[in-house]
């Protein structure tokens, strides 16, 4: 089994379910008292949070690559960045790194792309809807139309995002305020919505929706378990 590195805490509500997923996912391919081979960074969030606000990514790109080395030290196989907003900064990681980034865009284009969905929408912090580093990637690499919500709806769920969920809060308006969005989105004709940001799967399930949810961060635990035991 190979190791899989976690460079997580942003935020580290996500990471914990990063953990449980890869582990049960382990257990489910395996058997028995098997779990998996980790080596997990979990950084302070907070001083990463003010520098995103600042758009200082090169001071983001300098602790990530910080922490990314020393996940590699300990001699993890290949790395997931356990958030889909700091990927815009994964070039940088790979740079210094000798081993493998597992990109979370990728994860989720190659099933949506085994489902025959051409066309999604995108929730995420602003970061991830507005800029091109993951919908670009999406679009560009793997011919996905890509459907953001409006600039007021792009606006709550990043205020949700950073204010509520980060903060483990689950509120019942924040979750009718997605499931609208999210109709909105199936209105204007998307096949499913990329729940882009890793704390949205603790706000809104697919049982609360007929609407196909694709939730990146059981797409990317779910990769890594594969990528660890050799599955094809």
């Amino acid at each position: 089994m190979k190791t899989i590195g976690l460079l997580g805490g942003m935020s580290w509500e996500s990471t914990v379910n990063y953990y449980r997923a890869i582990n049960e996912g382990i257990k489910a391919e395996l058997g028995g008292l098997h779990s998996a081979e980790i080596a997990l960074y979990s950084i302070d969030f907070a001083p990463l949070e003010k520098l995103q606000h600042l758009n200082d990514w090169n001071g983001t790109a300098k602790i990530l690559v910080d922490a990314a080395l020393k996940i590699q030290a300990a001699k993890a196989d290949f790395l997931l960045i356990c958030t889909n907003t700091m990927h815009k900064v994964a070039p940088a990681i790979e740079e210094v790194l000798d081993i493998p980034i597992l990109h979370i865009a990728d994860a989720t284009a190659e099933v949506l792309i085994a489902d025959n969905i051409t066309r999604v929408g995108l929730l995420g912090t602003a970061f991830t809807m507005e800029q091109d580093f993951y919908k670009g990637r999406l679009s560009e690499k793997y011919s996905l139309d890509v459907i953001t919500p409006s600039d007021g709806d792009r606006a709550i769920i990043h205020r949700v995002i950073y204010e509520e969920l980060c903060l483990g809060k689950i509120e019942t308006k924040s979750k009718q305020e997605y499931l609208r969005i999210i109709q909105q989105l199936a209105d204007q004709g998307v096949e499913a919505v990329i729940l882009g940001c890793t704390e949205i799967g603790m706000l809104v399930k697919q049982t609360d929706t007929p609407i196909r949810l694709i939730d990146t961060t059981v797409i990317h635990a779910q990769k890594a378990v594969e990528k660890a035991i050799g599955k094809k």
